[in-house]
């Protein structure tokens, strides 16, 4: 059996990381920086679904325990609480740190603040560091009720243990864009503070395109605090490399028009390469992949996107949402404007302005300029075709 090296999904690696050494390169010299026990710049990768978002914080991942650096990786939902999961994620980085001798005081401290801080924000959660009963928490420090104020001074009591116990400390944060504004304002605050008092503390964290935006509306100095990332399809090159590479490693080839008729289809999107590669790879012949196996693997390609990478996400969306993504479509050429929008579905602007807020909350659409709307997921529109039978406006 020849082993298929293509690996679509949900933050998978896959075997040959094309496209993206530039970006890695810098974000190694960020952990590098933090590693010596300096502040480093946070960074947000921004970008549509399917570009390799989490792909990258995965592989940043490894990058920190090369240098050892401490990390957490939380991963906000509509649905989660991020206070419960930060004050759990601190808690295992303070405990780790709870090692070093030299730095006891510290840690009794930052200890002290954390129990302060479960009691307010997550009361249910256990500290079980061995120390329970003997360290009071920190009354009035981290439980005012202000959770800007609070978890600024469990960061920074944290980074400090951190700095006196020679140790670096990254949080990573995928799907950002789902904090609550209280919550993000909290972490830029908390950052901010950790920057100036030149704590070893940095965050790399993953969103859609809206949250730049957020961010700036939030806090004024965000775009001097994070290091904003755009991150796209792969240029053709890179594509190329994505597709040949695994499949050299395994003596296969691809004939060129092949691979062009594959980075057409898909528009050099990581996700959907490693889809149609591997659904061209069942096509094999003679240790080669032409055009005619692409061909011949379209149909699976799209049934797998459509079933999967589609459905589960048109499948949350209300009756209402999804008649003005269909809307969207029936416009033709994106972005659109809300007022188009609303002219297809014979309402007014203020009808359907309600609806247009919950589908950038949900992560289904964003604004690409004001007045306007674009889908976060590449190609939904085409699969919004083939689901409604909407004809293409040429």
């Amino acid at each position: 059996m020849l082993i298929n090296p293509y690996t679509p999904g949900a933050g998978l690696i896959p075997s040959y990381l094309a496209g993206r050494d530039d970006t890695i390169q810098a974000a190694k010299e960020i952990i590098a920086y933090v590693a010596h026990g300096y502040p480093a710049r946070s960074v947000i990768y921004y970008g549509l679904r399917g570009v390799g978002k989490t792909v990258l914080l995965n592989k940043i991942e490894e990058i920190a325990d090369e240098y050892n650096v401490l990390y957490e990786h939380i991963e906000v939902s509509e649905r989660s609480s991020f206070k419960n999961a930060i004050s759990l994620h601190l808690q295992k980085l303070i405990r780790q740190m709870s090692v070093k001798a030299k730095a006891k005081g510290y840690f009794q401290k930052a200890l002290s603040v954390l129990k302060a801080f479960k009691i307010t924000y997550s009361p249910e959660g256990e500290i079980s560091v061995g120390v329970n009963d003997e360290i009071d928490a920190a009354v009035g420090v981290s439980d005012t009720g202000n959770f800007s104020n609070d978890l600024t001074e469990l960061l920074v009591s944290m980074g400090a243990l951190a700095k006196n116990s020679e140790s670096a400390v990254c949080l990573f944060i995928d799907e950002i864009q789902y904090l609550k504004d209280d919550e993000f304002e909290a972490l830029i605050t908390a950052l901010h503070r950790a920057n100036q008092k030149g704590l070893p503390v940095t965050l790399v964290a993953a969103g859609l395109p809206k949250v730049t935006k957020i961010a700036g509306d939030i806090k004024s100095y965000a775009e001097r605090l994070f290091s904003f990332i755009s991150i796209g399809s792969l240029e053709s090159e890179s594509a190329k490399l994505a597709l040949a590479e695994p499949a050299k490693q395994l003596g296969i080839s691809y004939s060129e028009d092949a691979i062009a008729e594959i980075i057409r289809i898909t528009e050099g999107y990581p996700y959907f390469l490693q889809e149609y590669g591997k659904q061209a790879w069942e096509f094999i012949k003679n240790n080669a992949i032409d055009l005619e196996a692409v061909k011949a693997a379209y149909p699976a390609f799209e049934k797998s996107l459509d079933d999967s990478f589609f459905k589960v996400r048109y499948d949350r969306a209300t009756p209402k949402e999804k008649e003005f993504m269909v809307a969207m479509v029936e416009c033709g050429e994106l972005p659109c404007t809300v007022a188009q929008i609303a002219a297809k579905m014979n309402t007014a602007v203020q009808s359907v302005s309600p609806v247009r807020g919950q589908l950038i909350y949900k992560g289904f659409i964003y604004a690409p300029r004001y007045g306007e709307v674009d889908f976060t997921v590449p190609q939904f529109n085409q699969y919004i075709r083939r689901v409604h039978a909407i004809k293409q406006i040429n």
